[in-house]
């Protein structure tokens, strides 16, 4: 990589850093091109990116952006994972290295708040961004059909009280 690749690099990656919400630091030493390749295509699967960085460069490219905190941890061989979905890129990277062990989750950054690899792995369990937006117009939803059942539900009280008052008065009618 000539200088300016590098400048190129560093330049991507800043842009990448001032728009994304979560960045995970992964070491990924010993993975083979066919793993990384399937970890690649998950991560794009959950709207993420997997890329491997050097890490000056990327220490460059965190320097004065919301995610500088994680530059300790660009030691060795590193890849980088981010995402807008904070809690997608969190649970791929941790699925991916609960079966394979050569990839080790080594902690991130969510905005400004660093977090350290069991950090990354409690907001994997969180529920995707689309689940909680499912699970929060479920719970609007449901007050709303409630409260409407209870409107309409005086009307049709309302209503069988005069049918039934209507019959009473037809059948006192007949026998008169």
């Amino acid at each position: 990589m000539d200088r300016t690749e590098k400048r190129e690099f560093v330049s991507l990656l800043g842009a990448v850093f001032a728009e994304t919400s979560m960045v995970v630091v992964t070491r990924n030493d010993g993975l083979t091109v066919a793993e990384v390749t399937k970890l690649r295509q998950r991560m794009r699967e959950a709207g993420a990116t997997f890329k491997v960085a050097k890490n000056r460069l990327a220490i460059l490219a965190l320097d004065g952006t919301k995610f500088d905190g994680i530059s300790p941890l660009l030691k060795g061989p590193i890849a980088l994972a981010w995402a807008h979905d904070p809690v997608a890129v969190a649970k791929v990277a941790v699925e991916f290295a609960k079966t394979n062990e050569k990839l080790v989750v080594l902690g991130g950054a969510l905005g400004a708040q660093t977090l350290n690899a069991d950090g990354i792995k409690a907001l994997a369990e969180l529920p995707s961004l689309d689940t909680l937006r499912a699970q929060l117009v479920g719970l609007i939803a449901t007050p709303a059909t409630r409260i409407a059942g209870v409107l309409q539900a005086p009307a049709a009280q309302l209503a069988r009280v005069f049918g039934a008052y209507a019959k009473k008065d037809e059948a006192e009618a007949e026998a008169a």
